[in-house]
This record gives C-alpha cells, structure tokens and sequence, in this order.
C-alpha cells in the first residue's frame, strides 16, 4: 500500500467538492488555477462545469498546469419513459464520451439512473428490474462508442437511498455483473468506479474488489460518511470526519494493483461549500495525507 503521508502526489479534486465557495459558484478555471497552486496533479470535473467555463478553455487551462484528470463526471442516466426519451440519453451519453477523449480522462464515469421521471418527482413506473434493464442496454450501446474511442466506461455504484432517483445499480456486485455481462473478457474497457460514500457499509465490499481485479478497478473516490447525516445528498463528510474505514479500502483496492489518484469528492451545502475554496483544498490535501 502506497504512503501518502508525506506528500499529496495522488490526490485529485473532484470539482463538486469546491464547485461553491461561501456559498457562491468558484468558476472551474479558478479551480484548476487554485489546485495548480498548491501542487495538485488531478482533478475530476463535472461537465456542467465544464460547459460554463467552455471546453476549449478548459482543455488549454488543463494542459498550461500540467494537470491531469482522474476522471470525467458524468455520463449515465440511462433510464427513459419513451424512444424520445431513449434516443436523448444515447446522444447525450456521447456528448459526454467526446468531452471525456478531448479532456483526456482516463474514463467516463456513469451514474446510471433510476425510475424513469423520479429525479424530477414523477416516477413513470415502480418497475426497478425494468430499469435495471434499461440501464444494462444503454451501457452495452454507449460500448461500441467507447471502445471505437479507447474511453473507459466506470460503472459507479450509488447507495441503494438512491435506487429509485439517481442510480438503481447500487452494490459492486450488480455494476461487476453488467460489467461481465458486456465485457467478459475484462479488457479494461468497462470497469467500476468505487466511491466510498456510497459501498463502505457493503459486507460483500472486500469481496467484490478482489472479483473486480486490476482491470476494472478505474477510479477510487473517498470522502466520509457523517453521523448523523443530516442531507442524504449534500451532507458528505471530510476524511477523517466520519465513520468510514478509508484505508482499509484503498488497502483492498491497492492489493488488486490499482495505482491510481484518490480523488476527493465532497457535497456539503451546510459545511465545505460554505467556506473559502483554498482553505477547503488545503483541508483536503493534509486529510489525503493524514486519513486516506
């Protein structure tokens, strides 16, 4: 297992966890600057983000620091009530797979959907195995694409408090059989992304790693689960402030021989997004050394 204790090498900044300081929008460019600054080699950002600072800009910023992404957020929500409501995620999970190549992520992140209409309070059906399905069948389209473009997909497996809105493939053992389903080989082409967050409390978790193996394990994500939790959205934890046993799963996940970033990925309305965003990064890099 790697020592991070002396130096944050393998860090990378989920964008989420600096999107707001004191409660105002940090612009994404400001973001890489301010990570650029403190010797932060990786970031993960959030295309809505992207979108505001502008692709082209963002590549250059990207490219003048020398900064590296571990990740790109997010493709997925593959659930649909209709063929429109079909055809809309199928284009737009191939916006996010052509932002991802020019970016130059290492993988495309999905977080899945749930309920067709439940995100926006209007569940079109209570049919999660239909769901399920439909989930299973976007990915294996988005495949294709993928493969043609040497972009990784990183199935992120929600916890099951978000199976009905955002994510109905909710333990690792779910997202590694649609991983095998598609990809039996493992050839690296479809893998996992495992975010603490939401598979610590998984009795199966040390298991399901050592299944995944080297090839599927693309992107790890830690944070800490608070309690009490007082937002089962926004109410993420620092390392080291929660319950979660942070190095016991890097131990797991690095004795498969993944050697990747920890990328730090906070939501926290009440909490870090309501401070200034350098103190926050500085906060996360003496935490990655000290807990994760």
């Amino acid at each position: 297992m790697r020592d991070f204790s002396s130096d944050h090498r393998w860090l990378s900044i989920n964008t989420a966890t600096v999107r707001r300081q004191r409660g105002v929008d940090w612009p994404l460019l400001e973001i890489i600057d301010a990570c650029a600054a403190r010797g932060i080699r990786a970031v993960s950002p959030w295309r809505d983000q992207v979108a505001a600072a502008g692709l082209q800009a963002t590549m250059q910023s990207l490219r003048a620091h020398g900064i590296e992404l571990s990740g790109y957020c997010r493709g997925g929500m593959f659930t649909y009530a209709d063929a429109a409501g079909r055809q809309a995620a199928r284009d737009d999970n191939r916006r996010a797979l052509d932002e991802a190549c020019l970016l130059g992520a290492p993988c495309l992140v999905l977080v899945v959907g749930g309920l067709p209409g439940a995100l926006e309070g209007r569940a079109a059906h209570r049919d999660l195995a239909s769901a399920r399905a439909q989930v299973t069948d976007g990915i294996a389209a988005l495949l294709d694409d993928a493969r043609e473009r040497h972009m990784p997909l990183a199935i992120e497996p929600l916890h099951p408090m978000y199976a009905a809105d955002r994510a109905c493939i909710n333990t690792l053992r779910q997202a590694l059989d649609v991983c095998d389903l598609l990809d039996p080989p493992g050839s690296g082409a479809l893998g996992v992304a495992v975010d603490v967050y939401h598979v610590w409390w998984d009795p199966e978790l040390a298991q399901q790693i050592e299944r995944a193996g080297r090839n599927r394990l693309l992107a790890l994500h830690v944070c800490d689960w608070l309690t009490p939790t007082t937002d089962l959205l926004n109410d993420r934890g620092m390392m080291g402030d929660g319950v979660i046993e942070l190095r016991k799963i890097r131990a797991w996940v690095e004795a498969q021989g993944y050697a990747g970033y920890s990328e730090v990925e906070i939501f926290s309305a009440n909490n870090w997004w309501q401070r200034d965003g350098g103190e926050v990064l500085d906060t996360c890099i003496e935490r990655h050394r000290r807990c994760v």
